[in-house]
């Protein structure tokens, strides 16, 4: 097996011995990008061919979570010249990084440059497409739905989050159908932005479905929020306290209370006309 080691903008190629699947997701911790980009490093020391260069790809996202946006580019850019060379897996996710280095969730999509926006955009494109042809659906997935980022269009935004889930549902790679309740909760917000709120109710209720099909416990609960949150916006505020007192007892029982249910059941409470218990949800809510 070769091994490709970068010394400055120039790679030489040594031969080693083989190394272990790459396997990303064991090194991901996206509540703690920092943590991850030290555990990629520590891997990139031991990486070979295509591995050290996907590994790259992820320092340079974990700079870009951290809103280093220039200190993204500047890992990700002496990487393109070996695209040529490089197999598909590691294009795609030089595409992806590059695309979300100019625009992303953490990105202010009004304020960036029309220039920036058509590169994402591009990147984006040529990640899925490339992802497409060689079977990596997953990642196909992910690339469609960063399109949305790069437009501020909510009606485009939601058709390209639609192109991403019909990708999703119609693959047999786990990857991809992983991505089916984000898709939905990201569909359930772009209705809500439309002011279609029995729509996005439906999203969010397939969100919720999903997440309670693939877990974790956690993120289920997260889903139900929104569509107790929905519900009470639709001022269906009897079916939203169901939903937020049931919510309340799981993440006690979790040990993990949530100041944003004791939000929510402040506001319902107050609704219904309750004040002592809305005054009590609300001292339970602050940080």
């Amino acid at each position: 097996m070769k091994r490709c080691i970068l010394l400055g903008t120039a790679w030489m190629v040594l031969v080693s011995a083989s190394a272990a699947p790459l396997d990303l997701n064991a090194l991901w911790d996206f509540n703690q990008p920092a943590v991850s980009a030290q555990r990629f490093r520590e891997r990139l020391a031991t990486a070979s061919g295509d591995d050290a260069l996907i590994l790259q790809t992820q320092i340079a996202r974990t700079e870009g979570l951290q809103r280093r946006f220039e200190a993204a580019r500047e890992l990700l850019r002496p990487l393109r010249p070996l695209l040529a060379q490089a197999g598909a897996e590691a294009v795609v996710r030089w595409h992806l990084e590059w695309g979300r280095s100019l625009a992303s969730a953490v990105h202010d999509t009004a304020q960036l440059p029309p220039a920036d926006i058509d590169a994402a955009r591009s990147a984006f494109r040529t990640a899925a497409e490339r992802a497409r042809a060689a079977g990596l659906d997953g990642l196909a997935v992910d690339a469609l739905h960063m399109l949305p980022f790069t437009t501020t269009d909510a009606a485009q935004g939601m058709q390209w989050t639609q192109d991403a889930l019909d990708l999703a549902l119609a693959s047999t790679k786990p990857a991809a159908r992983a991505w089916e309740a984000s898709l939905l909760n990201n569909l359930g917000w772009s209705l809500t932005t439309l002011g279609r709120l029995d729509d996005a109710l439906l999203k969010f209720q397939q969100s919720a479905a999903a997440r309670e099909r693939t877990g974790p416990p956690e993120r289920a609960r997260i889903a139900h929020w929104r569509v107790a949150h929905t519900l009470r916006s639709l001022k269906r505020h009897d079916e939203a306290l169901a939903i937020q007192l049931r919510l309340e007892r799981e993440n006690a029982a979790a040990g993990t209370p949530d100041r944003y249910v004791f939000e929510e059941l402040a506001q319902l409470y107050r609704a219904l006309g309750d004040a002592d218990r809305a005054a009590a949800y609300e001292l339970k809510s602050r940080p």
